[in-house]
C-alpha cells in the first residue's frame, strides 16, 4: 500500500524541485516544492456531500419517519451512516496535511480554522438554543452552553450533544486543530517510511481503542471523545504526506470504493458506536488518497460532477443545520410517527429541502461573508505584495499547476484558496489533464464535516 520508491520514468513536482533545491531527499523537495499551488482535488468534495447525505438519512432514520417496510429499507440503507464521522475526521488530516507549507505560523493556520468553522457555529448554536427556549431541546446549564461555545464539550460524555447535537464533532476538531502544527512539524522530518510507519500505528491504535469501547471503564465511551478519535486524523494526515512525497502505493478508486462499500455493510454485524470504526477505516484509509490521485493523473471520477463539487461546498453548513431541521419537524409529526412509505418520502424530502435552503443560506450569509471579514487584513496584506512571490524550477515540459485564483479559503481545501500552497505529486504531464473540466472547481473537504 505505501511504497517506499518512485515508480519508473515517474516525473514529479517533487522531483524536480529536488533539483532546483539544494537538498537532496524527497522529503526536502516537496517542501522545497511547497510554494506552487497544488491543484484540485474536487472528488474529495463530492465525496464529502455523499458522506453528508448519509449522515442526513441516518437521522432520518433514528427521527422514526418510516415504519414497516420502509423502516426496515432505511436501516439497511442508513444504519451505519454514523461511520462518516470516521470518514471526515480521516479526511480531515488528509487535507490539512495536504494543504499545510512549511513556513506556516501556527497562529496563522489556527486563525483560519477559526474563520471557517466558528461563525456558522455560533449562528446554529443560538438557533439551538432558541429552539431549546421553545421546548425542542432541552436548555442547557450556562457551564453546559459556556462548554459548548468553546468546544470542549466532548471532553465531558454528559455534555457531548449539548445545544446543536452534531456539533459534539467540532470539539475533536479543534483538539486536532491544536494538535496539528507539531504533527506536521514531526511528519515532514519523518520522510515517506516514517510516515508510513505512522499511518500503520494510527491504524492499529484505531482498531485497539474500538476494541476497548464496549469494556471502558467508569461507563465511559470513547465514540466521543477527542483524544480517542485523533488517530483517525493522524492516519489522514500521515497518508497525505506519502501521497506528497509520490510515495503511495494503494489501490485504484474503484477497488477502494469496492472496501468502503464492504465496509460500511459489515457495520451493523459489531457493536454500535465507536467499534463500527473497525469496519470502515481501511475503506476510508485507502478512498482518500485514491480520489485525489485520481483528480491529480486526470482519472475518471463519479465525485468530481460540478454538482456534486458545489454540494460539497455546503456540506459543512448542511450537516450543521440539518439535524435541527429534524429536531423542528419532529413537534409537527410527533416521535417516530412511523409513517407508510409515501407519507414518509414526503417529510424526509421536505426536511431535506429545508435543511439545503437553510445550509445554502448559512454558506452565502454566514460562512463566506464571516470568513472574508476575519481575514481580510492578511489578504490585503497579500495584495499589497508583502509577501514576494515564490518560483520553482521544473523539467521542460513540465506545467505547473493551475494558477491563484483568490477567494476565501474553503475550509480544509488542499490549497486553502490562496493561504496554503503545497507540492502536487501527480506525474508532470497528467497534471494538466487534472484540472480541466470539474478539476477547476473549488474544493475542500471540511475537517469539520457531518458527523452523527
Amino acid at each position: 500500500m505505501l511504497g517506499t520508491e518512485h515508480p519508473p520514468a515517474q516525473e514529479t513536482w517533487t522531483t524536480a524541485a529536488a533539483r532546483a533545491s539544494p537538498h537532496t531527499g524527497p522529503s526536502a523537495a516537496a517542501d522545497a516544492a511547497s510554494a506552487a499551488r497544488a491543484p484540485s482535488l474536487p472528488s474529495l468534495t463530492g465525496l464529502r456531500w455523499v458522506a453528508a447525505l448519509l449522515v442526513y438519512g441516518l437521522h432520518v432514520r433514528n427521527a422514526g419517519y418510516f415504519g414497516g417496510t420502509g423502516g426496515r429499507i432505511m436501516t439497511w440503507g442508513f444504519g451505519p451512516g454514523g461511520s462518516g464521522v470516521s470518514f471526515f475526521f480521516v479526511l480531515s488530516g488528509f487535507v490539512l496535511m495536504w494543504s499545510a507549507r512549511p513556513a506556516d505560523r501556527a497562529f496563522a493556520f489556527w486563525r483560519r480554522r477559526i474563520a471557517r468553522v466558528y461563525p456558522v457555529h455560533l449562528v446554529t448554536a443560538a438557533l439551538a438554543l432558541l429552539m431549546a427556549y421553545l421546548g425542542m431541546f432541552t436548555m442547557p446549564t450556562p457551564r453546559q452552553g459556556l462548554a459548548n461555545l468553546l468546544l470542549v464539550h466532548s471532553w465531558w460524555r454528559p455534555w457531548w450533544q449539548t445545544l446543536d447535537p452534531v456539533s459534539w464533532s467540532l470539539a475533536c476538531e479543534a483538539f486536532f486543530y491544536a494538535l496539528f502544527p507539531a504533527l506536521a512539524f514531526v511528519l515532514r522530518r519523518l520522510g515517506a517510511r516514517g510516515s508510513a510507519a505512522v499511518a500503520g500505528v494510527s491504524m492499529l491504535a484505531v482498531l485497539a481503542l474500538t476494541a476497548c469501547d464496549p469494556h471502558t471503564w467508569l461507563g465511559a465511551q470513547l465514540y466521543s471523545l477527542p483524544a480517542a478519535r485523533l488517530p483517525e486524523f493522524v492516519l489522514g494526515a500521515a497518508v497525505a504526506r506519502t501521497v506528497l512525497l509520490g510515495r503511495w502505493r494503494g489501490p485504484g478508486l474503484e477497488a477502494s470504493l469496492a472496501l468502503t462499500i464492504i465496509g460500511y455493510f459489515l457495520v451493523p454485524q459489531v457493536t454500535s458506536g465507536h467499534p463500527a470504526t473497525a469496519c470502515t477505516l481501511l475503506g476510508f484509509a485507502l478512498l482518500i488518497p485514491a480520489a485525489a490521485v485520481a483528480d491529480l493523473r486526470g482519472l475518471p471520477s463519479l465525485w468530481r460532477h460540478r454538482r456534486l463539487v458545489r454540494l460539497g461546498e455546503i456540506s459543512f453548513a448542511f450537516y450543521m443545520v440539518h439535524l435541527l431541521v429534524v429536531r423542528a419537524v419532529r413537534g409537527l409529526v410527533g416521535t417516530n410517527p412511523r409513517f407508510g412509505v409515501t407519507e414518509g418520502l414526503a417529510v424526509t424530502a421536505g426536511v431535506f429541502a429545508v435543511s439545503l435552503g437553510l445550509a445554502w443560506l448559512l454558506y452565502e450569509a454566514v460562512e463566506r461573508p464571516a470568513r472574508r471579514l476575519l481575514l481580510r487584513d492578511r489578504r490585503r496584506t497579500r495584495a499589497d505584495g508583502a509577501t514576494a512571490p515564490q518560483t520553482r524550477t521544473a523539467e521542460p515540459g513540465a506545467t505547473p499547476p493551475r494558477a491563484e485564483q483568490g477567494g476565501a479559503p474553503q475550509a480544509g481545501t488542499p490549497q486553502a484558496r490562496g493561504t496554503q500552497p503545497c507540492a502536487p505529486e501527480a506525474r508532470a504531464p497528467e497534471v494538466p489533464a487534472a484540472q480541466t473540466g470539474a478539476a477547476k472547481a473549488r474544493t475542500g473537504p471540511d475537517p469539520a464535516a457531518p458527523d452523527a
